[in-house]
């Protein structure tokens, strides 16, 4: 899928737990839930980092365009080092080690852990990037047309302004984990849905995605899972911009209506 749909997927995804989560008595403070679905919007874009024509390569300007090319060669390297007899012959890693379960697991946990080593400033690296990636997903046109300094201004100040709003009591800095020391622990959790919600988005697609990684299906370790090939769509087709971002915004209201115990 293109970048508005993976976007538009994960900060849906998010809005749907915060509904889970309240119709179990635990409802999520509003800050949790608003931040959440920012940076499951953002994380539903990072697995593209292997893609050097993905919206996240430009998203920060070299440094993105310089990871794109380190992720691609390093996902490549790993296809040609695991690949069994059936899997097919490639030229590059896209679709391969950043769109598997492990990667979003690893990232996810790595993400929990420096938040809890790092302090404030660690909270406030990871909400910049995760927000700007969310402004580039879900204001797509608006951003392809603006100044990038523009967007790193208006992620690093909502950054900014949303750390602040989660620290005060009881706003969700310890929501999920209290224990002392686990601050912001549950930042890693919409980091690893956003990055599975993108692998299910791209299984849908002509090609599949090798969610299942690095277990092994037959005669192949990158089996590309996805429906029945009817079912499936071309990225940037009709179907997605016409029908699945529809839905997905539909599903996003519902979930929110739900966290916020307005239905």
């Amino acid at each position: 899928m293109m970048g508005p749909a993976h976007s538009l997927s994960g900060a849906a995804a998010w809005l749907g737990v915060g509904a889970a989560t309240a119709a179990a008595g635990h409802p999520m403070p509003w800050p949790v839930l608003v931040v959440g679905a920012l940076l499951c919007a953002g994380a539903a874009l990072a697995p593209d980092l292997d893609h050097k024509a993905a919206t996240i390569s430009r998203a920060f300007g070299p440094i993105s365009r310089g990871m794109c090319e380190v992720v691609d060669k390093l996902s490549y390297a790993v296809y040609k080092a695991t690949k069994k007899q059936g899997d097919k012959r490639r030229t590059g890693g896209h679709r391969t080690l950043t769109h598997t379960w492990l990667w979003a697991v690893v990232i996810g946990a790595g993400t929990s852990a420096l938040a809890i080593t790092g302090g404030r400033w660690a909270v406030l690296v990871i909400l910049f990037i995760h927000l700007v990636l969310a402004v580039e997903g879900l204001l797509w046109r608006a951003a392809r047309v603006s100044s990038d300094v523009l967007v790193w201004l208006l992620g690093a100040t909502s950054a900014w302004i949303l750390a602040d709003i989660l620290d005060k009591p009881g706003n969700g800095a310890d929501w999920l984990f209290t224990a002392p020391g686990q601050e912001y622990l549950w930042l890693g959790l919409p980091i690893v849905l956003g990055a599975l919600v993108h692998d299910i988005g791209d299984a849908l697609t002509i090609s599949g995605c090798p969610i299942l990684w690095p277990i092994p299906v037959g005669r192949k370790r990158w089996y590309a899972l996805g429906p029945p090939k009817p079912l499936r769509f071309r990225a940037g087709s009709w179907v997605e911009m016409k029908v699945l971002m529809p839905v997905f915004m539909l599903l996003g209201g519902v979930g929110a209506a739900g966290a916020l115990n307005f239905i």
